[in-house]
């Protein structure tokens, strides 16, 4: 029998941005549940624990300055942050030949004069300007309607590949941009329009933040890992609040009521609501059978934002070897498997953990080959980075995110060519009772878990305003 529920408010998915706006519409007065596919909190927020106590995030989990929405959550919740270790000098693997260079360079790209061993210094004078014309190109974005932009049409009528191949001379130069995209979007230049590109890098507060350690927004992590703030909000809410195991396959939203139609057997549920909150990405919401259907424009929206495809790795050792060598752990090499590296190690140093992102068609490529080579090519890419004991771990974990059922990729959706300007209108207009919340909904840090937060409390005043209207 389908269990029979009532609400003020339906919330679905239980990631960051549906907890905040359940716990905001719960200290107003109204009583929310969510419910969520996964037997577990966080959405793409996930830690794995790596012995004694210890934990490592296999989903998101940086903060840095301006993403002020995401740090008052933490301080709300007493969840403290510390460095990413960033001392000692970075490695590049480009062209087959390895360089190390100062953490300047990451603080500010014009003095990479350590990288002409490695880039030619007519590369990188061609990679900083470029740089700088996109955040100018990117001031002129409206946060609110990127489809507003001077240049809209010209820029959503385009890839970021299109623009990278007409504005840069040196093909290290274009292949730098690459790396880039793929760390930020896990995604390829040809994937993505250039106005996404822009309105992205203006949300994130600048080229340099998106990209940036310290100072940027990989420069701190949470004690105890990310996903602690969604199960800290999940115990907070209690459990008769938040519903997991239970995918939404149906939402009925005419007349006065909304009906969520959730689970299967006898974990099947009905929750009644007077409103609801779409809280997952564009492109699973898109997989809901709604009654009546959704408007077009809503519905080919939601084609037309792909998530990224990223595999994330942590090789574990004893300990974190390559700072006694001088190194940071941040490496970049343009032959992968993992193009991008960190040092991801806990608090105290123990054990060593180096993060290897696979991203774009790296991630695509790799998650179709047997988990032992993959494993293998990740480990080798890792000695050319930092030596031949980069090979021989003591443990090894990995998440493939576009193979999970309930995500189907990361780190966020992205808009493809004319995505914006032809459908960007239909992202957060609610459509009737139904409200749309998520990272990819967020105007200021758009795909990030900052993002996350501000749209659950965007949706809360929406919701609570319309509430309190009736």
């Amino acid at each position: 029998m389908t269990e029979q529920l009532e609400a003020d408010v339906a919330i679905v998915g239980a990631g960051l941005a549906g907890l905040v706006a359940a716990r905001r519409l719960a200290a107003a007065g109204l009583h929310p549940v969510v419910v969520e596919a996964r037997e577990r909190v966080g959405g793409r927020l996930l830690n794995e624990e790596i012995g004694e106590g210890k934990v490592v995030e296999v989903g998101g989990q940086w903060i840095g300055p301006t993403q002020e929405r995401i740090a008052a959550l933490a301080d709300e919740l007493g969840v403290a942050t510390f460095p990413t270790f960033a001392a000692g000098r970075d490695v590049m693997v480009m062209d087959g030949k390895r360089t190390t260079y100062s953490e300047f360079a990451r603080v500010r790209p014009e003095l990479l004069r350590d990288l002409s061993r490695a880039v030619s210094p007519l590369a990188l004078i061609d990679f900083e300007q470029a740089r700088a014309r996109l955040d100018r190109m990117a001031r002129q974005v409206p946060l609110e309607a990127p489809w507003e932009a001077p240049k809209a049409r010209l820029w959503d009528g385009q890839t970021f590949a299109t623009w990278v191949r007409r504005n840069l001379r040196t093909a290290a130069g274009r292949t730098l941009f690459e790396l880039v995209t793929e760390a930020v979007w896990a995604a390829e230049p040809a994937d993505v329009s250039l106005l996404h590109v822009l309105f992205y890098t203006r949300s994130g507060s600048g080229f340099n933040s998106l990209v940036g350690t310290e100072g940027g927004a990989q420069q701190d992590r949470f004690h105890g890992g990310s996903q602690r703030l969604a199960l800290l909000m999940a115990e907070q809410l209690g459990g008769e609040r938040v519903r997991l195991g239970c995918p939404v396959r149906r939402i009925e939203h005419g007349g006065g009521r909304v009906v969520l139609q959730a689970g299967d057997g006898e974990g099947a549920i009905a929750l009644r609501a007077r409103r609801a909150i779409v809280a997952i990405p564009p492109t699973l919401a898109g997989r809901i059978d709604y009654d009546p259907i959704l408007p077009a424009l809503r519905d080919q929206l939601t084609q037309r934002m792909p998530q990224g495809s990223v595999i994330k790795t942590m090789a574990i050792y004893d300990e974190p070897f390559w700072r006694r060598e001088g190194l940071s752990g941040q490496g970049t090499s343009d032959v992968g498997p993992a193009r991008v590296v960190f040092d991801n190690s806990p608090p105290d140093g123990s054990p060593g953990v180096l993060l290897g992102f696979l991203e774009g068609r790296f991630a695509r490529h790799w998650a179709t080959r047997p988990a032992a080579e993959r494993r293998q090519a990740i480990l080798a890419g890792h000695a050319r980075l930092f030596g031949p004991r980069a090979a021989e771990p003591t443990g090894f974990v990995e998440r493939i995110w576009a193979d999970e059922e309930w995500t189907r990729g990361c780190y966020g959706c992205l808009m493809t060519t004319g995505g914006w300007t032809e459908y960007g209108r239909a992202l957060r207009e609610p459509i009737g009772r139904l409200h749309w919340a998520g990272a990819e909904t967020a105007t200021v840090w758009n795909g990030y878990m900052d993002g996350a937060v501000r749209s659950g409390e965007r949706t809360a005043a929406e919701v609570g305003a319309a509430v309190e209207a009736e």
